[in-house]
């Protein structure tokens, strides 16, 4: 008789250790439907309109943003190129969801802006549908200051990713560069064309070689080719007449 308090007090200590088990079990659960409740798998957008994936993300508690509008010959006008997060991507709701827009086919021809004053090239280039991108200039004394020295991509240009055309634009002559007109190279030997653009702070990369076969000399009235020097200039990247700056580096092929 003596042990049954001992008894019913491991009952009742026993019974007690039971329901805080079963309240964090409860509390566990709960908090487990919570938080994965709140979660949803992005959708594959890829392919459909912009007003269909619009419709779609809300349905899911998700927001969608047009990040960049692209053109594209295989996708047509006001769909999905691309999206971020990729499709069966688990997410919270309220997840921002970002795409990209195809503008369809490239149709626009992109004007020359080259010598139009920098108000003027704006205006052209939106009358033919286009957008002024990055704008940077460069100090010029024989040039009147706002005057477009150079474009990218170029005038005439096709197959162009984006409706936007970045101008390089002339400035007083005591303004500080913030680019410049990419030169030609071809022809130069390499350190010449290095010392140039180390001249005004752009950098170069190693030199790539590149073995040049040696011209034929041809039939009797064909004019002959002169060989290529080895050592020299032979391809560049960026092009001639894009816009560099100082932290562009400039990738230069050599013949060997």
């Amino acid at each position: 008789m003596k042990n049954r308090p001992i008894v019913n007090f491991f009952r009742i200590a026993s019974l007690l250790l039971l329901l805080v088990a079963v309240a964090l079990l409860a509390a566990i659960t709960t908090m487990h439907f919570a938080i994965h409740g709140a979660e949803v798998q992005v959708p594959a957008l890829k392919g459909m309109t912009v007003a269909d994936a619009r419709s779609e993300t809300a349905g899911l508690g998700l927001n969608l943003d047009v990040d960049n509008r692209y053109y594209s010959g295989q996708v047509a006008a006001g769909h999905i190129l691309t999206q971020s997060p990729a499709a069966g991507t688990v997410v919270r709701r309220e997840w921002r969801v970002r795409v990209s827009e195809s503008l369809g086919p490239q149709k626009v021809d992109v004007p020359d802006t080259v010598g139009a004053e920098q108000r003027v090239a704006a205006l052209e280039l939106r009358r033919a549908g286009l957008e002024v991108g990055t704008t940077a200039h460069l100090p010029d004394g024989e040039a009147a200051s706002g005057i477009v020295l150079a474009q990218d991509p170029p005038a005439h240009a096709q197959d162009i990713e984006q409706p936007t055309i970045n101008l390089l634009v002339t400035s007083p002559d005591d303004a500080t560069p913030d680019g410049y007109v990419m030169p030609d190279m071809t022809g130069l030997p390499v350190v010449t064309a290095q010392m140039q653009l180390a001249r005004v702070g752009i950098k170069t990369a190693p030199p790539t070689y590149l073995d040049v076969p040696v011209a034929s000399v041809g039939s009797s009235g064909a004019q002959p080719v002169l060989p290529v020097k080895a050592g020299s200039v032979i391809a560049q990247s960026p092009a001639a007449g894009a816009r560099v700056d100082q932290s562009t580096t400039v990738i230069l092929t050599v013949a060997r």
